[in-house]
């Protein structure tokens, strides 16, 4: 097993380099370092002085990818790519165009984002699951049919829908929580609420009908018909064999969820004036920030790539076969 991650571990090297590389090319295929200077100096009429002196000072002012002017080993290393997005390997973010310390910003903004996205991810969870299990308890049935109508709705209504209907009816109507903000401690937790509320009620149609499927694949294996032939109770079969059965495709699906943990949801986090990862980003791109901007989507990159390797380790949790091969 050991060797079997640092295998997968060596071949996330090469999609980590080229994550970074293909960032660096689209953004400057977008904006020159003299565009970048434009913007962050705020001047329509800004002179070439000044935007020369703005790109000497932030680093912009050398070659992108080689520098024909240097020698050695100075040729690639005196080089925009090298300063700018070679040290992310050993996640040293620098500074944003604006002069701040990204990984600073990014340890502060981390926690909020994981506040919101842990909850939702483990409750929703929960529920998608569970009301999963109970439509296929009643497949074939009425309660089937409407059920899956219902999901469909759900499915088809946008999450941008979900936040302002949540933010009036809980917020203006009700008046339980609070519409936006956030605080620290404690007093976080009213901040909290609605955002995985509405996190939880966003996912429930896509999640239940994808694990109704899976679950669906498993309740008529022959497994199943043997622990009935035995006279296992019908939830006995559900969540002791079908649930356990279908934790392989459940845990692939979360991979897909695992970066949020940290990145935020650029939408939920706007909104709700979250100061997570997600609306560090959203800002970032709104102001052609390409450190800051760069340095996300290689974190993003990573941890996503960490999220395959754990589900791999809970695969062999899940089901002792995969372990025996990977052994």
């Amino acid at each position: 097993m050991t060797a079997y991650l640092i295998r997968r571990i060596w071949q996330a090297l090469p999609i980590l380099i080229g994550v970074n590389v293909l960032t660096f090319m689209l953004f400057f295929v977008l904006n020159s370092p003299d565009d970048m200077a434009r913007m962050q100096l705020g001047d329509k009429r800004v002179t070439q002085t000044a935007i020369d002196n703005w790109k000497a000072e932030h680093g912009y002012h050398l070659p992108l990818l080689y520098n024909a002017s240097a020698s050695g080993i100075e040729t690639v290393t005196d080089t925009i790519f090298f300063q700018k997005s070679a040290k992310l390997f050993v996640f040293d973010f620098g500074l944003s165009d604006s002069g701040r310390d990204i990984g600073y910003d990014i340890s502060q903004r981390l926690w909020p984002s994981f506040a919101i996205a842990a909850p939702s991810l483990v409750i929703g969870l929960m529920v998608n699951i569970s009301l999963a299990l109970l439509i296929v308890l009643f497949r074939a049935t009425v309660i089937d049919l409407m059920s899956v109508a219902v999901l469909v709705v759900l499915l088809s209504i946008s999450g941008l829908f979900y936040i302002i209907a949540g933010q009036f009816v809980m917020g203006k109507l009700l008046h339980l929580v609070p519409i936006s903000g956030y605080d620290t401690g404690l007093n976080a937790i009213k901040f909290l609420v609605l955002p995985i509320l509405i996190g939880v009620v966003a996912g429930i149609g896509s999640g239940v009908r994808l694990y109704r499927t899976f679950f669906l694949e498993e309740i008529e294996r022959d497994y199943v018909r043997t622990a009935r032939a035995k006279g296992v109770h019908e939830w006995v079969v559900l969540f002791r064999h079908v649930f356990r059965n279908a934790l392989i495709p459940i845990l692939t699906g979360v991979v897909a969820i695992l970066p949020l943990l940290f990145m935020g949801a650029l939408l939920t986090e706007s909104f709700f004036g979250i100061p997570g990862l997600g609306s560090y980003t959203l800002d970032a791109i709104n102001r052609q920030d390409f450190a800051i901007v760069r340095s996300m989507v290689f974190l993003g990159a990573v941890l996503y790539i960490v999220g395959l390797i754990l589900t791999d380790i809970s695969y062999t949790i899940a089901d002792p076969r995969i372990r025996l091969a990977n052994s």
